[in-house]
């Protein structure tokens, strides 16, 4: 049995859409990412680094190439410490 060509039309919205709509997801998270591609299966380590890095330069993706840490990365410690009583 042949299909019936006005049944083509639907199905051409419907795979379009579907296309159209995976293609936005993706240069989405590509574009949160700083346009690279997303991490998955990321462990403690793994964020451990990402909010060393974050603290680094502002931003998870980012690193830097100084070998010397900035003065304001003394003092933005991932640690909670106890507040001074004075």
């Amino acid at each position: 049995m042949p299909v019936p060509f006005e049944a083509l039309i639907p199905l051409g919205l419907i795979t379009g859409f579907f296309g159209v709509s995976g293609l936005l997801f993706q240069k989405l998270k590509t574009s949160v990412n700083e346009g690279q591609p997303p991490r998955f299966g990321l462990d403690r380590w793994d964020r451990t680094m990402l909010d060393r890095d974050y603290r680094l330069t502002g931003t998870q993706r980012g690193q830097t190439h100084q070998a010397a840490a900035p003065s304001a990365f003394s003092t933005s410690s991932a640690w909670n410490l106890e507040k001074e009583h004075l």
